[in-house]
């Protein structure tokens, strides 16, 4: 893997590499109709909704994915440069019928997370995986709304940089209106990892100042570093099956993966391993084993264009020779794909040290944050994993740090030092209550 990758020179931002695939993941986030997914398919051309639920409620239900690829035309005689953004599928390069030439200067993958305050555990899944974040806010909606509040709390958690902030609808509001909110904004974000973000009014629907949004991608949200030395490791965020109903025996392919590559290098044909896999209950429910699902890579693609290897950054679908009943429906989703025996431990206890946040998020009667309790169930959101877990202790350490100890109902595969985000289920809803650190934890071993 050392000398391809030596030999091809490659770097997330090389021409090579960005023709091909996109190199960092930026999310979109904010409350639920403040047209996340409508500036999504402004700037990439795809509808990220694109299940029956999300179609008749009009509304993000699980992450919706699309790439894009930003073209800058630079300016002539001192004039200012252009920008456009347009499908993975174009060329590295064109001439418009107008006459500008456009070169190609960022692929990037768009995550569509959910409003709705019932999904925000996806929410927080999609920020597993997020390099950064655009943070869309309604002009002609009350600010600040719920989900506002707590997707820039899950920011903030993650320390996702170089956040953006989006004033969506500017066409349904007189400017003084506008003026008005992008002054309490800037007030409402001071202290958080978007306090120095900043703020572009546009109408996503119409198209308005779109160009814009596309430049200050370019130019304040940098492509991060990447390991590419390391073991591969990525995280499932989708699977699925190709397979059509009817499909015959000789013509079935393997299960997909869908996620993005946090770490190394994977090419097609290498063999990966699957963790925790199938995992294995004795009769009362209890966690007994795992047993990892152990595969070959058939092909990798990001959206239509077929790849030879993949490096970190950006959404890939990878083809496996995995039996497809084990991928479809999502059944993947927040396992982890790596060479075989070079993945992290699968943990069915962890032990965490934690921070609460003082008071509920956007709850109208702003009610405190309960402290801990041994016995209850929380949700936690380890890499892109949800998974419920029960309080074993809760205690303080020397430093006089939180700490809790948390028996985990599904084990996952996570590095030690992992972020979390913790959550509680208030009035029939998952509310954001927390976060943590793993310190250490109950290593299973496979079958």
């Amino acid at each position: 893997m050392g000398e391809l990758i030596s030999s091809r020179n490659i770097s997330p931002s090389s021409l090579e590499v960005i023709s091909r695939q996109a190199t960092i993941n930026i999310g979109i986030i904010g409350h639920v109709a403040h047209g996340k997914s409508t500036l999504a398919e402004k700037l990439s051309g795809v509808k990220t909704m694109t299940h029956t639920k999300e179609l008749a409620k009009n509304i993000t239900i699980k992450l919706g994915y699309a790439n894009c690829k930003i073209y800058k035309s630079a300016g002539v005689n001192g004039g200012l440069d252009s920008y456009f953004s347009g499908g993975s599928a174009l060329s590295d390069e064109f001439v418009c019928p107008e006459g500008k030439l456009w070169k190609l200067e960022r692929h990037i993958s768009l995550v569509d997370c959910p409003g709705h305050d019932m999904l925000m555990a996806t929410m927080l899944n999609g920020c597993s995986i997020m390099d950064s974040a655009l943070l869309l806010i309604a002009a002609n909606d009350i600010f600040p709304q719920p989900q506002t509040q707590e997707h820039l709390v899950a920011a903030d958690i993650m320390k996702l940089k170089n956040v953006i902030i989006i004033q969506n609808k500017i066409d349904r509001v007189k400017r003084d209106v506008a003026e008005k909110q992008a002054k309490a904004i800037k007030e409402f974000v001071s202290g958080t990892v978007a306090e120095s973000a900043p703020i572009i009014p546009i109408s996503a629907h119409l198209g308005y100042n779109i160009d814009s949004v596309l430049e200050h991608v370019v130019k304040c949200i940098p492509v991060p570093i990447r390991n590419l030395y390391e073991s591969p490791r990525m995280m499932v965020v989708r699977s699925f099956d190709v397979n059509k109903p009817g499909t015959k025996i000789d013509k079935l392919k393997g299960g997909v993966a869908g996620g993005s590559i946090m770490e190394g290098v994977f090419q097609v044909n290498s063999l990966i391993e699957i963790r925790p896999g199938i995992v294995e209950r004795d009769e009362s429910g209890s966690i007994v084993g795992y047993i990892p699902i152990k595969s070959r890579i058939k092909s990798i693609f990001a959206e239509k264009n077929e790849l030879q290897y993949a490096i970190p950054g950006g959404l890939i679908a990878m083809g496996t020779e995995i039996d497809s009943i084990l991928t479809r429906n999502d059944r993947l989703v927040g396992q982890v794909i790596g060479l075989p025996g070079q993945l992290p431990d699968v943990f069915t206890e962890i032990e965490i040290s934690y921070e609460l946040l003082f008071r509920l998020l956007g709850n109208e009667e702003s009610s405190k944050v309960k402290k801990l309790s041994k016995g209850e169930v929380l949700m936690l959101n380890v890499g892109s994993q949800t998974v419920p877990g029960s309080v074993v202790k809760v205690l303080k350490s020397s430093s006089g740090s939180l700490v809790a100890r948390l028996a985990l109902h599904t084990p996952v595969c996570v590095k030690l030092s992992e972020k979390i985000a913790i959550s509680r289920k208030i009035n029939e809803s998952m509310r954001l209550i927390g976060w943590g650190q793993i310190r250490r934890g109950t290593v299973i071993q496979a079958k």
